[in-house]
């Protein structure tokens, strides 16, 4: 575009249609940019989710064993088959607990779309300054005044 055709020569609807087009483009933006955030977001949640799931699955298996140690360690009250249930249960509680760990620390990396939230807070902000272009007032036009209405 060159510095005489800046909008003059183009009609109301061009005008409308280029600002449709470009208020589109920007709402196809933004909508990507949260896209991509939350893409990150989803996985690591997804990543600590599955990390719960195991931890309890391995916490469920954990509990049969526990329970035939324990029943084998009151039977014998020495140290004989029952010590090794009691080590392979415990062995599944101590793997639990280290995936429950891993699991918290990937969930509190779960941040909120920064990016996304500031520019749609600039976006609103430019909107929000947008004023139509005042009318003016039928007394401030002398050719309006003349011009009659018709009834149909």
């Amino acid at each position: 575009m060159s510095a005489a055709d800046d909008g003059a020569d183009r009609s109301l609807g061009q005008l409308v249609a280029t600002a449709t087009a470009e208020m589109s483009a920007l709402v196809h933006d933004e909508i990507a940019l949260a896209k991509a955030e939350l893409r990150e977001d989803a996985k690591r949640a997804g990543i600590g989710g599955a990390a719960f799931i195991v931890a309890g699955v391995l916490a469920l298996f954990a509990l049969p064993v526990l329970s035939f140690a324990a029943a084998y360690g009151i039977h014998n009250l020495g140290l004989g088959l029952a010590w090794s249930f009691l080590i392979v249960g415990g062995a599944f509680l101590v793997i639990a607990a280290l995936l429950i760990l891993i699991a918290m620390a990937k969930i509190k990396k779960i941040s909120k779309p920064e990016k996304s939230i500031a520019s749609a807070k600039e976006t609103a902000a430019v909107l929000q300054k947008a004023r139509p272009h005042p009318r003016a007032s039928e007394a401030d036009h002398p050719v309006l005044e003349s011009v009659t209405r018709s009834s149909v």
